[in-house]
């Protein structure tokens, strides 16, 4: 979903790693490591169940129930533009490869009228499928935000002097 040659928005979003790292919160690799768990868990307990619920009831009526509820409660500006710019360019790709589903036209048209990097990703993606076991059968009512500081510091990015991601 963050590979750069896959056009979703991935760039589009730090998820407050500049913030953190201008306002030392993140100053060595341990403690980028330790954020991006963080992050990890953060979108595992908020998003996940929503996944969840979307794919027990996959009808347009429910996926657009449920977009209203996240919209809701995305807690900051920078986190919801970044969603919305993810969530519409994931859209334009699943569109583009699967063309012949006439669902996914539908919902679109009802919806919008380096290698250290690597590196580092696959270090951790045993924490991100513990959180997705941890977090994957939940209902959309039991979606939070487990890292409020994250949140916030996530609200911080538009603020920057200088930013490497667009959000």
């Amino acid at each position: 979903m963050l590979d750069s040659l896959l056009p979703t928005g991935g760039f589009a979003h730090s998820f407050g790693l500049e913030a953190a790292v201008q306002s030392n919160l993140v100053s060595n690799p341990d403690e980028l490591k330790t954020f991006i768990i963080h992050v990890l868990e953060n979108t595992g307990s908020l998003l996940l169940p929503f996944v969840h619920s979307a794919s027990v009831s996959p009808k347009l009526e429910t996926w657009h129930n449920l977009n209203k509820i996240l919209d809701a409660t995305l807690t900051n500006e920078v986190s919801r533009k970044a969603s919305i710019s993810q969530g519409s360019a994931l859209m334009r790709v699943g569109l583009a490869v699967f063309s012949e589903l006439s669902s996914l036209k539908t919902m679109r048209n009802a919806s919008f009228r380096s290698l250290g990097a690597a590196v580092l990703q696959h270090q951790l993606a045993p924490n991100a499928e513990d959180i997705l076991e941890k977090w994957k059968n939940r209902d959309d009512d039991d979606a939070c935000q487990v890292a409020p500081l994250l949140d916030s510091m996530q609200g911080c990015h538009g603020y920057l002097f200088s930013r490497l991601f667009s959000s």
